[in-house]
């Protein structure tokens, strides 16, 4: 659905989405946060930034946090 809404890229901190979805033929690029504490998460705003910059449709990216 957030492909098709054009959500490019999402970002989520659903670190079992990969499992809980088929993303084979999807387009939209998903980068999980592997952290959901939002403190740490705000520490890291730019890295974020940098890899949804950077990252292309269909790619899947996890960040530590």
């Amino acid at each position: 659905m957030a492909e098709q809404e054009g959500y490019e890229p999402l970002i989520t901190t659903d670190r079992n989405l990969r499992y809980q979805q088929n993303l084979a033929m999807r387009q939209i690029a998903i980068i999980v946060l592997m952290s959901t504490s939002w403190p740490r998460i705000r520490q890291q705003t730019s890295h974020i930034q940098a890899a949804a910059d950077a990252i292309q449709p269909s790619d899947y990216q996890e960040i530590p946090i």
